[in-house]
């Protein structure tokens, strides 16, 4: 385990060969505890206690996954995720003991993979670690073609999408709704239908979420946000991709 914040760094574990994984937690019993356990698993530790040093920390150890506190000296938790969905894909799992549903719909939403809550069990915390290690990692680009629409265009292996050839910056799940979206042109997708497509693990995640993620979407592809052409909503039932925008 390194510990970034006292600059004392440990042995990397036996085999490990995980790759590393950012521990951001202020209880330095939790934070070792975690790292114990990882460790066991073959993963390599950094552990920042100081919120202010976390973005940092990430960019030097350019982790495969960071386990992230809410409170937090210097910098919360809430702007350390979003700080890092804007510059990452990088999967973030949410550990708090802030367990109301506005601060898990409020971590979903800013890009978090996962939100368990204290206390927890270490052990289930690196299945679920792993869990989202193995769903995360890109399929084979083979037999994804560029999907192109009215000068909207998502090309999934370059995972890149582009308005009348002016790219589009978004988030990983922004991109997956989407990508989910233009596939089915037509389709009316359920709000639980959606979820499956961003979040493999269900337990943490609410419907509200997808509205959200919507709502920043449209925002960004979209000429006017209330008056959509490309994303619909279907009343009572979820949301489609229209199949003759503007028509």
């Amino acid at each position: 385990m390194t510990d970034e914040t006292s600059a004392t760094a440990g042995p990397s574990p036996a085999g490990g060969n995980q790759g590393t994984v950012l521990i951001v937690e202020d209880d330095r019993n939790t934070a070792a505890l975690v790292a114990t356990y990882l460790e066991r698993d073959g993963f390599a530790t950094v552990v920042v206690h100081d919120g202010g040093q976390a973005l940092e920390a990430a960019d030097r150890c350019d982790p495969v996954f960071v386990i992230l506190d809410v409170m937090l000296p210097n910098m919360d938790g809430w702007t350390i995720c979003r700080e890092l969905r804007g510059r990452s894909d990088v999967p973030v799992l949410i550990l708090t003991a802030r367990e109301e549903e506005v601060d898990r719909v409020a971590g979903l939403a800013m890009g978090a993979d996962d939100y368990v809550v204290k206390p927890f069990s270490p052990r289930e915390l690196v299945e679920r670690v792993k869990a989202i290690l193995r769903r995360s990692r890109p399929a084979p680009p083979a037999a994804s073609p560029l999907l192109s629409v009215a000068g909207l265009e998502l090309d999934p292996v370059r995972r890149r999408v582009t308005r009348d050839g002016r790219a589009i910056p978004l988030t990983v799940w922004e991109f997956k709704l989407l990508h989910a979206l233009m596939s089915s042109p037509g389709k009316a997708f359920s709000r639980d239908e959606l979820l499956s497509q961003c979040y493999q693990n269900r337990e943490a995640v609410i419907e509200r979420v997808i509205d959200v993620h919507i709502g920043k979407l449209r925002q960004k592809v979209e000429d006017d946000p209330a008056h959509p052409r490309f994303i619909l909503t279907v009343r009572g039932h979820g949301y489609a991709f229209s199949e003759l925008p503007g028509g």
